[in-house]
């Protein structure tokens, strides 16, 4: 999950990290400089079990201050460090191990983290890091619950590979710095309007694949973030939300209808389905152009030189939704590289749609799979508004805002 960069007229919040036991600690200064970046003032405390996976230089370096210990807590000074740092607008423990997961719940304060927690007033976010099999004991699940019970956040743990010594992959993997930065600011923001409450809002995100033969396939590299950060804005506005997906690694986002395709006509016959009861359609799927024309029922064999594919064209599925509109709201994507307002103004008006977010895949930092986006919004008539530099969930902010302005007028118009 993504939020945007915090406005310069409101005071920064201070998050305070707490670096737990855990291989994940190495993914403690990337978290910081993720919060700094966003506006926030960070504070750190490391455990002494953190200290030895990472350094203090290397987590002082990142939060760009001091880092408390155990020994900076029991150390000569004039506050009571514990809650001073408690202070914080809100917490958030990283590579949470098993261990200090028990000292919280079980309201243990022997030490320099276990005690700040025990003085938090703000929100406090977990993020876990730990083998599969004990992060599904029952006592690290029953300490999880007993944290939620006290109002208490999780993010993770997700699936993956975690450890250096060859434990494997499961359900242990820490979340990803940009995804824990985001939740726990997201956790500061004030609420998200409800203006979506009653709608049914349907997105298409990731890429489909056009199989050539049982094993190969035409795709490309779009994650499926932008889709998935308008489906999640959708619903913390109220809407009830249907998110069709081509193949991407993203789990299925809490409250939201998902719906897992491949191919283009998958996509098609799942979109046109669900929008048949929707009020907004946006379509962020980064569909393929083509399918073969005959797709081999075998795999077929590696031959020698040059190897002929007949493509045919796959269906328009913008243009179908621009036909069968009716009172809804329907938005599109674009990627062009050059005159591309133009052209995004001109497959706007063609395809019947309220407006298309112009994307610009070859500027640094906005490339398939990045969390951030700069897109232009153009409607049909030409008229065009540039976005900066935004994340990908501040982008469907501002779409779903274009979207409920829209609707509205169209309401009023009749």
């Amino acid at each position: 999950m993504t939020v945007p960069a915090l406005s310069v007229l409101a005071p920064p919040p201070l998050v305070l990290v707490i670096v737990g036991g855990s291989m994940a600690a190495v993914k403690a200064p990337p978290v910081l400089r993720r919060l700094r970046e966003r506006g926030a003032g960070v504070r750190v405390i490391a455990t002494r079990a953190a200290l030895d996976f990472i350094t203090e230089l290397s987590l002082a370096t990142a939060a760009d201050g001091e880092v408390a210990t155990d020994e900076t807590w029991f150390a000569p000074r004039p506050d009571a460090q514990h809650l001073t740092l408690a202070r914080a607008d809100a917490v958030v423990v990283v590579g949470a191990s098993a261990d200090l997961l028990a000292r919280a719940a079980g309201g243990h304060a022997s030490d320099l983290a276990s005690a700040t927690l025990l003085s938090v007033q703000g929100p406090v976010l977990w993020v876990p890091a730990m083998n599969e099999r004990m992060w599904r004991h029952p006592a690290v699940q029953a300490n999880a619950e007993r944290l939620r019970g006290w109002g208490h956040h999780f993010l993770g743990p997700e699936v993956g590979a975690f450890g250096s010594r060859g434990e494997g992959s499961g359900l242990g993997r820490m979340a990803e710095p940009e995804d824990i930065a985001g939740t726990v600011l997201a956790l500061l923001a004030p609420p998200a309007p409800r203006d979506l409450a009653g709608l049914h809002v349907v997105v298409s995100a990731g890429p489909t694949r056009e199989y050539l033969d049982p094993v190969r396939f035409i795709s490309n590299p779009s994650s499926g973030k932008m889709g998935f950060a308008v489906a999640e804005e959708a619903r913390d506005r109220g809407a009830r939300v249907t998110l069709v997906t081509g193949p991407v690694t993203l789990p299925d986002p809490p409250g939201v209808e998902v719906v897992r395709i491949e191919t283009a006509l998958e996509l098609r016959d799942a979109v046109r389905e669900a929008a048949q009861a929707a009020q907004i359609v946006v379509m962020t799927a980064a569909v393929a152009d083509y399918r073969a024309a005959e797709r081999a029922g075998e795999k077929q064999a590696k031959v020698a030189g040059d190897v002929t594919v007949t493509l045919t064209p796959n269906p328009d599925i913008l243009a179908e939704l621009g036909q069968e509109k009716g009172g809804r709201v329907l938005v599109g994507f674009a990627m062009e590289t050059h005159a591309g307002v133009e052209r995004a103004a001109a497959k706007a008006a063609r395809k019947n749609a309220d407006f298309i977010l112009l994307n610009y895949p070859t500027r640094e930092g906005t490339a398939f799979g990045g969390d951030d986006n700069e897109v232009t919004l153009v409607r049909p008539d030409g008229s065009a508004e540039a976005w900066p530099r935004l994340s990908k969930r501040e982008v469907a902010r501002r779409l779903l805002d274009e979207a409920v302005r829209v609707r509205a007028g169209r309401t009023t118009d009749h």
